[in-house]
């Protein structure tokens, strides 16, 4: 299996401080991981390129753009929404987390690889259209689908979220298109606090308790997906790869295991197997405890790496 690995070393230029469970020392820890183990030298390795107006566009209006471009601070931050702060090249790196998810999405229609995943920052499913949030500025998975649906011309699209927090931006983007099928799990009640009940056809949500373990995380996957995507037979899977469900992280309160990680993603390569010639594309999204972080997308390209 030929598996994608792409980044780029201006991911890092957006930092929030020291202080913020979201900063580069997430995706040097990723890398380092699978540099220590050897997994990095069985990938194909490749660099990000910016996203394009036209690709940004699709996902987010032009003038909330320009609005984000404008509150670009000189220096130190600008606070966007609770603890999601721009700072001077914010955009930068954004623009290379979204354009990650378009080349990855290119390399799976030109053959170049088998699936693919992105690792990059800041992280995007809580990007509403005109609404940046909870660390997101740009919905790298959005830009991602909307590229495939538009320029590979597809006319199915699914999407699926295992992230400890709800994917709402992605929600947001697709509730009305009916091309795009969106399943997030999450811990529920919590952040958000929107989207977590909303009753679409093409939204399937997927809440766990706090507290929820392996076993109740694969039952309720296993429940409510795999129906969801035999019926909706797609012709490319996307994953907001979200690692912060795992029991060592301090941003939630599910207790998901390394291992789950690799079910997940084993779930998930199945069904694209099966549904739509293998065609997927992963892409990095919350995930705060360094060491657990690196060894469950270890886990996750391991999968990605089966036959």
């Amino acid at each position: 299996m030929i598996t994608s690995f792409i980044t780029h070393e201006d991911c890092a230029l957006h930092d929030m401080g020291p202080w913020h469970p979201e900063n580069p020392m997430r995706l040097n820890a990723i890398i380092e991981q699978l540099k220590l183990s050897g997994l990095m030298n069985q990938l194909m390795q490749y660099k990000a390129r910016p996203v394009t107006d036209e690709q940004l566009f699709r996902a987010h209006p032009k003038a909330h753009v320009r609005s984000l471009h404008l509150s670009l601070p000189e220096q130190g931050f600008t606070s966007i929404e609770d603890e999601t702060l721009l700072a001077p090249r914010s955009l930068e790196a954004a623009s290379f987390a979204a354009g990650a998810v378009v080349r990855g999405v290119d390399q799976i229609f030109k053959n170049q690889a088998d699936n693919v995943f992105c690792a990059v920052r800041p992280p995007g499913h809580h990007a509403e259209r005109v609404e940046s949030m909870g660390f997101c500025f740009y919905n790298n998975v959005a830009v991602g689908a909307l590229h495939a649906l538009e320029h590979h011309k597809l006319d199915r699209v699914a999407i699926f979220d295992f992230d400890v927090h709800h994917g709402n931006g992605t929600v947001d983007v697709f509730r009305d298109d009916p091309r795009v099928m969106v399943c997030s799990s999450f811990q529920h009640p919590f952040y958000p606090w929107r989207y977590a009940d909303t009753e679409l056809d093409n939204i399937i949500n997927t809440p766990l308790d706090a507290h929820s373990g392996s076993l109740d995380f694969r039952r309720a996957i296993e429940a409510s997906w795999l129906p969801a995507i035999q019926k909706f037979k797609p012709q490319l899977i996307l994953v907001s790869a979200g690692f912060d469900a795992h029991r060592e992280d301090p941003m939630g309160e599910l207790n998901l295991e390394d291992d789950d990680y690799h079910w997940i993603t084993n779930f998930l390569m199945d069904q694209a197997k099966s549904q739509c010639d293998g065609r997927l594309v992963s892409v990095l999204e919350g995930g705060y405890d360094l060491n657990s972080l690196a060894r469950s997308v270890h886990r996750h390209i391991e999968a990605l790496q089966e036959l």
